[in-house]
């Protein structure tokens, strides 16, 4: 039987490294674990945390395609975080430069949400609660 614990990371590619990592350390607050460069890849790959949990892998690699986000394509649709104050982490985002979406409310839990986006179009959520 396979039994899954938890969600070990997520891998993230960038086309940007140096704006990529400004924006997911000094915007979202992320703590750089541990960076690496790939001198056969000629690539990095910077292991972030969150709270001192690895969570992100943050990659990259010369010319990477486009990612699709409109329309929606098929495969992962966007990464969630959560938040206690949905309003005053939007403050902090927009001081920082980064837009979002007007708070909206998820009809199922009642609970509030936006989207705002990376330096590359990933949409990433902000879930109060």
């Amino acid at each position: 039987m396979l039994s899954l614990k938890s969600v070990h990371h997520i891998a993230i590619i960038c086309s940007n490294y140096e704006r990529s990592k400004i924006f997911y350390t000094h915007v979202l607050g992320f703590s750089i674990v541990k960076e690496t460069y790939r001198v056969g890849r000629d690539s990095y790959k910077l292991d972030l945390a969150l709270n001192n949990l690895y969570i992100i892998e943050l990659f990259s690699f010369p010319h990477p395609p486009a990612r699709p986000s409109g329309p929606e394509a098929t495969g992962l649709r966007h990464l969630a975080f959560s938040v206690e104050d949905i309003v005053a982490s939007i403050a902090a985002l927009e001081q920082k430069g980064v837009a979002c979406e007007p708070i909206r409310v998820d009809e199922l839990t009642g609970k509030r949400f936006t989207f705002f986006a990376d330096p590359d179009g990933l949409p990433l959520e902000l879930y109060e609660g």
